[in-house]
C-alpha cells in the first residue's frame, strides 16, 4: 500500500472526516475460497488510497447479492445509523454492495445526501454521484452486478427443475437426513438418515404421539434447548464444518418439520412430493416415520387450544405448577430474594384475587426443603415401579400403503378437476394410471390388517432410574406430571399434620393448632 502501514490504516473512530466501514460479502463461505482474503486487500488499498483508515469491517458472509445492503445483518445497522458515527463506507467493488441497481444507488445516495464518503477498489478517489460520469459509471457497475445475479438466478432455477425431474434432491438437506456424496463437493449420490438427528426428531414425535394433551412442539422445543441439542441450523453447519452459532430451537419451526412429507424420505417441492410418471411421490430413502403416522401427527398438532400443564417453562423449579395453597387452591409461586433462600409462597391474596381474600396466614416453604420432601416421599412411594411407555405402532403397513395409494389417487383427481390432463393423450395416461391405482387399492383392502395405535412396551427401567437419570429440574418435574403428583401445602398454624405416606391430609384435632412445624 505503497508505505503505508495495516496499522495505519485500521485505527478507531478519531473524527478526521474520513473513517471509513470495510464492507465485505460472499453468498457462499467455503474452506477453500480466498475470497475474504483478497477482499480485506482490495479494501485496505482502496481507503489508503484515499487517505482514509477502517474503523470497523461490516462481513456479511454467507449473505446472498440479492439481500436488501439496509437489511443486512452486518451492514445493515450501519446504514441505520445504530452502530455510531463513521464518515463513508469502502467496498472491494460495487457488487459487495449489492447485486440489483436500485440497492446499489439508495446506498450511494444515501452516502452523498449524508456527506459520506463512498468508495470502491479499481476506482480512483471517491465517487462522486454529483459528477454524471461518475454517476453514470456507478450505475453502470451497479447494472453489470444485477445482471450476473440474473444469469446466476437463471442458472440456478434450470439446474434445479433438471435435478428435480430426474428425481435428485438439491439445496439443504432436511433435518434428520444428511446427503452423502462420493467427491467433495461433488453431486449427491444418495440420500440417508442422519443417525443422531433421526433418532432427536423420533424421539419428539413419540412423545408428542403418546401424550398430545400435555406435550407440544412448545415443550418439545423447551426440552431440546435444555439439553444442549443443536437447532437444525447449527446442527446443518456443523455437519459441513462450520461452527454452532447457539441458536434455539423454535416451536413452529419444530411443528413444521413434524408436519412435512419430507420427513417420509419424499422429494419436496414448495412444500409437496414431486410426482414422477407413475403418479406416485418420489422417494429419496426411508423416511423417519410412515404415512400412517404422518396422519397421526396432523391430527395431534392441528390447531386447537390446550391448557397450560407446566411443561413448557424452563425455570429451574421442581414444584412450580405442582404445589398449590391448602386454603386457597391456588397454584404456588416462587419468590427469591438477595439476602433469603428462594421459597415457594402463596402470593394470591397480595394480588388482589377474589378466591384468595381469606387466604390467610399464607403458606410459605424454602425451596429446598419443599423439594427434598416430595423427593423422598416419591421415590419411596414409585421408585421401584417398572416404567412402562406409550409409543405409536403403525401396524403391518397394510393400512400405511393404503394411505399412500388412496393419497396419489387423490393427486391425480385434483390435477385432472384442475385441468392437467385435458389433451387426448395426458387424458389416456390418466385413465390407465388411475384404473391401476384403483385395483392395487382393492388389492390391499383384502390383505389381513393389523391396525395402528398405541400400545404400552416395557423400557427396562425403573422410575428412581428415570428419575437418576433425568437431565435437568424441568425433566423431574414432568415425571410428577406423568404421576400426576399435586402437593398441598399449608401453614404452620393449620388444623394439619404431616403423615408419613402422605403428602397432605387435614386434621381436625384442635391440638395441632399449636405446632410450628411446616404441614404438607
Amino acid at each position: 500500500m505503497r508505505g503505508t502501514t495495516m496499522k495505519e490504516v485500521e485505527r478507531p473512530y478519531d473524527g478526521c472526516g474520513k473513517c471509513l466501514i470495510g464492507v465485505r460479502r460472499l453468498s457462499r463461505v467455503k474452506a477453500a475460497t480466498t475470497s475474504p482474503e483478497r477482499q480485506r486487500e482490495d479494501v485496505l488499498a482502496a481507503a489508503a488510497a484515499v487517505g482514509g483508515h477502517i474503523i470497523d469491517w461490516a462481513d456479511d458472509w454467507e449473505v446472498s447479492g440479492a439481500t436488501d445492503p439496509i437489511t443486512r445483518p452486518k451492514l445493515g445497522p450501519w446504514l441505520r445509523d445504530e452502530r455510531g458515527k463513521y464518515d463513508g463506507l469502502v467496498a472491494a467493488a460495487v457488487d459487495r454492495l449489492g447485486r440489483n441497481v436500485v440497492d446499489c444507488l439508495n446506498t450511494g445516495y444515501k452516502m452523498r445526501d449524508e456527506g459520506k464518503l463512498l468508495v470502491s477498489y479499481g476506482h480512483e478517489g471517491a465517487w462522486n454521484l454529483d459528477d454524471p460520469n461518475d454517476e453514470n459509471r456507478f450505475t453502470m457497475e451497479a447494472w453489470g452486478a444485477q445482471m450476473e445475479l440474473r444469469a446466476i438466478q437463471r442458472r440456478n432455477r434450470d439446474a434445479t427443475k433438471k435435478i428435480r425431474a430426474a428425481g435428485r434432491p438439491k439445496g439443504k438437506p432436511s433435518y434428520g437426513f444428511r446427503y452423502v456424496r462420493t467427491v467433495p463437493n461433488g453431486r449427491v449420490e444418495r440420500v440417508e438418515l442422519h443417525p443422531h438427528a433421526a433418532e432427536v426428531l423420533r424421539t419428539v414425535a413419540s412423545r408428542i404421539l403418546a401424550d398430545p394433551e400435555n406435550v407440544s412442539p412448545s415443550s418439545e422445543a423447551a426440552r431440546l434447548n435444555r439439553l444442549g441439542e443443536l437447532a437444525p441450523v447449527d446442527h446443518l453447519a456443523v455437519m459441513y464444518g462450520k461452527s454452532a452459532g447457539g441458536r434455539p430451537w423454535y416451536p413452529t419451526s419444530l411443528r413444521n418439520m413434524l408436519l412435512s412429507e419430507a420427513a417420509m424420505g419424499y422429494l419436496v417441492h414448495q412444500g409437496k412430493p414431486v410426482i414422477d410418471r407413475s403418479g406416485k411421490p418420489v422417494r429419496l430413502c426411508e423416511g423417519l416415520w410412515n404415512r400412517t403416522t404422518h396422519n397421526a401427527l396432523k391430527e395431534v398438532l392441528r390447531a386447537r387450544d390446550t391448557p397450560f400443564r407446566g411443561r413448557k417453562s424452563n425455570r429451574s423449579y421442581l414444584l412450580t405448577k405442582v404445589a398449590v395453597c391448602g386454603h386457597c387452591h391456588n397454584r404456588l409461586s416462587t419468590q427469591t430474594s438477595a439476602d433469603a433462600p428462594p421459597r415457594y409462597a402463596c402470593t394470591a391474596r397480595n394480588k388482589g384475587w377474589k378466591n384468595a381474600q381469606h387466604c390467610r396466614p399464607a403458606p410459605n416453604m424454602r425451596v429446598a426443603n419443599l423439594d427434598a420432601l416430595v423427593e423422598a416421599w416419591f421415590l419411596e412411594k414409585f421408585g421401584h415401579g417398572a416404567i412402562m411407555e406409550t409409543v405409536y405402532d403403525s401396524g403391518n403397513g397394510v393400512a400405511d400403503r393404503i394411505v399412500e395409494v388412496e393419497a396419489s389417487r387423490q393427486r391425480l383427481r385434483s390435477d385432472r378437476e384442475a385441468g392437467l390432463y385435458d389433451t387426448p393423450d395426458d387424458a389416456q395416461w390418466y385413465r390407465e394410471r388411475y384404473s391401476e391405482l384403483s385395483r392395487e387399492l382393492r388389492e390391499l383392502e383384502n390383505e389381513p390388517q393389523h391396525p395402528p395405535g398405541m400400545v404400552q412396551r416395557p423400557t427396562g427401567e425403573t422410575v428412581a432410574d428415570r428419575w437418576t437419570n433425568a437431565p435437568d429440574v424441568q425433566a423431574r418435574k414432568e415425571i410428577l406430571l406423568d404421576f400426576r403428583v399435586r402437593v398441598t401445602v399449608y401453614p404452620a398454624s393449620a388444623p394439619v399434620r404431616w403423615v408419613p405416606g402422605l403428602l397432605h391430609g387435614p386434621d381436625r384435632d384442635p391440638q395441632q393448632r399449636g405446632d410450628r412445624t411446616p404441614k404438607l
